[in-house]
C-alpha cells in the first residue's frame, strides 16, 4: 500500500532521505507538492493538497533534518 496525504511522518523521513541537505522551511509549496508526487510510493491525488497538508509535510520532513544538523549556527 503506498503512502497517502496522511503518512505525513514517512513522507517526510523520505524527503529528507532524498534531498538531505536541503533546508526544508526554504522549499517553496508549489516544489514540495512536485517533490511529493515524485515518490515512488506516493499514490495520494495531487489535486487534495492543500496548505494545511503541505505545511504539515514540511514541518515532519524539518524534524527530520533537524535532528541531523543540530551542530548548525542556522536552524
Amino acid at each position: 500500500m503506498g503512502l497517502n496525504w496522511g503518512d505525513v511522518e514517512e513522507i517526510g523521513i523520505q524527503l529528507y532521505e532524498k534531498y538531505p541537505d536541503l533546508k526544508p522551511l526554504t522549499v517553496r509549496f508549489t516544489d514540495l507538492l512536485r517533490w511529493i508526487c515524485e515518490l515512488d510510493e506516493f499514490e495520494g491525488d495531487p489535486n487534495t493538497s492543500n496548505e494545511k497538508k503541505l505545511e504539515a509535510v514540511q514541518m515532519a520532513w524539518y524534524e527530520e533534518w533537524k535532528a541531523d544538523h543540530e551542530d548548525d549556527e542556522d536552524l
